[in-house]
């Protein structure tokens, strides 16, 4: 596979969901990245770790970047297509492009976000993959727990 910037940085991501995944958690990952590249922030998924509903791996990411000026020209890079709420962060704040590393397991919102002019990457990645259907077969309550089922 061709090493593009978003698999560079969709391999910060893939860091960050199999952190989650060793800390008995949801194999989630995100990462924000600047304009330029810089990595602003990262996070996992902590829902089941911090007792926090609210705790997804796009938000993590999003806290650690602080307080930006602008979010406008950013990239959300995720392991797995944002859920709605992670959805709504991305468009509340303008966020302008999101890298999904897979939509085979959840398609989530991002079909709404190229609606709404958010650019969308979807890479496919097969690790992504092989790493939700993992998790789901292992763990399937906790899995629809985490979309909301």
């Amino acid at each position: 596979m061709e090493q593009t910037p978003e698999r560079a940085w969709l391999a910060t991501a893939v860091e960050e969901a199999r952190a989650g995944l060793a800390e008995s958690g949801v194999p989630i990952g995100a990462a924000l990245y600047a304009a330029d590249g810089t990595l602003l922030g990262r996070g996992r998924n902590r829902r089941v770790q911090d007792g926090d509903p609210s705790a997804h791996a796009e938000t993590a990411a999003f806290r650690a970047a602080g307080r930006q000026r602008s979010y406008r020209g950013t990239t959300m890079v995720t392991t797995l297509s944002p859920c709605w709420y992670c959805s709504g962060l991305v468009r509340q704040f303008g966020i302008s492009r999101v890298v999904i590393g897979e939509a085979v397991t959840f398609s989530g919102g991002h079909g709404w976000l190229a609606d709404h002019g958010v650019r969308i990457v979807l890479l496919d990645d097969p690790e992504c993959v092989a790493l939700m259907r993992g998790f789901v077969a292992e763990r399937p309550e906790l899995w629809r727990e985490d979309i909301g089922e």
